[in-house]
Parts: structure tokens; sequence; C-alpha cells
């Protein structure tokens, strides 16, 4: 995976207009989920001030869902930094009760 040392949030309105686009693109619900997913993350990883993916396709071909899935936790500020990302085996909870949180 890239490094990303920033994550931008999208206003509202640019959500929106992703989710708007995402819906237009396909019906399979799945897909439109992925893509949707991918667009947001697109416009707001960075790295060095420079963003990391040129566009949904570089994010649908470089990150994998769980990856995806803890970009826009953290994005949403909802996931801990302590969990890394490249470790599937991580148990948050486990980590929790040992650090005594």
């Amino acid at each position: 995976m890239r490094e990303i040392d920033e994550l931008r949030p999208l206003t509202a309105g640019r959500l929106l207009t992703i989710w708007r686009e995402s819906r237009k693109a396909t019906e399979d619900p799945l897909e439109r989920t992925l893509l949707c997913n991918a667009r947001v993350l697109a416009e707001c990883c960075f790295f060095e001030g420079e963003a990391v993916f040129e566009n949904e396709a570089a994010v649908l071909t470089t990150l994998t869902g769980r990856q995806m899935e803890y970009l826009l936790e953290r994005l949403a500020g909802d996931h801990s930094p302590a969990a890394p990302l490249w470790n599937p085996a991580f148990d948050e909870a486990r980590f929790d009760a040992l650090r005594g949180g």
C-alpha cells in the first residue's frame, strides 16, 4: 500500500455528488459501494501534500476492501490509529484490554 500521511475530509455536498455519480454508474449495490468509496478515497488521501491516487481505478487496483474500510473509518474518525493496516490478525478489543482501555 502507498504511504498516506493525511486524510482530507470532503464536504457533505461533494460526498453527495460522488454518491449520485456512483449511483448512475452501476445498478449493482456492491459495485456502487466500492466505486463510491474508491472515489472518496481518491480525493481524500494525500502524502506530503500530493494526492496518493490519480482516480478511483487506482484505489481499486491498489487497496484491498479491508484497507479501504480502514481508511474510510479513519476519515470518519471512527478508528484507532493503533490498529495497523497491514496486520489483518490485529485484535483491537484484546489490544484495548491489555492496554487497560
